[in-house]
């Protein structure tokens, strides 16, 4: 019988008033709610299926603080390359909002003035890519929904604007491996949050 080989697992952090609201939170460094607080308790259940050779998280609190409410906070070592894509001006602005000022606009063709086209955050990821495919064993990652879905894009060898095909909650478990082969990369699972119903 086969053994699986290593595996990334994506960890959106938890619940934020901005990501509740739907404005764009890049850089901003906003807090975990009360839910996302607890969002990040009950991650740390079905995250004891692996046994994690690395661990790392974006810097921004709401990342750092679910995984370390998830178990992972003297482990986890900080990222910049997972810091959430950089919205410039559309910062705090809900897409709504930004479309009314101009129409057509889309986060994922046009990106954002003053702050990263998705080109950006695909340079990014593949570092971070790169480095976790480095490392003998799983590796676990903390940090936010549009970087996580570009990330899952170039996993794939997609460009990074197919991140738009991804969708993710807060808190969400989503596993990236190679298949049977070991030659072709692979998404075990996507988006799962059967943990939040508890």
């Amino acid at each position: 019988m086969k053994t699986r080989g290593p595996q990334i697992v994506l960890v959106r952090h938890g619940e934020t008033a901005w990501s509740r609201s739907g404005q764009h939170t890049g850089r901003t460094d906003v807090p975990l709610l009360e839910d996302g607080r607890r969002m990040g308790r009950l991650l740390a259940e079905p995250l004891k299926a692996w046994n994690f050779a690395q661990v790392w998280t974006s810097p921004l609190s709401r990342a750092a603080e679910t995984c370390a409410l998830a178990g992972f906070g003297d482990v986890a070592q900080k990222r910049d390359d997972l810091m959430e894509w950089d919205y410039g001006d559309y910062e705090g602005i809900t897409g709504d909002d930004i479309r009314k000022e101009r129409p057509g606009w889309a986060l994922w063709k046009d990106g954002a003035p003053n702050g990263e086209t998705a080109a950006h955050v695909g340079a990014r990821v593949e570092r971070v890519i790169a480095e976790a495919c480095a490392v003998k064993g799983d590796v676990l990652i903390f940090a936010h929904g549009h970087l996580l879905r570009v990330l899952a894009a170039r996993w794939l060898d997609l460009s990074p604007e197919c991140g738009r095909m991804f969708m993710l909650g807060t808190a969400s478990i989503s596993v990236l491996s190679l298949d049977g082969d070991g030659t072709q990369p692979v998404i075990v699972t996507w988006n799962d949050m059967t943990h939040l119903k508890m």
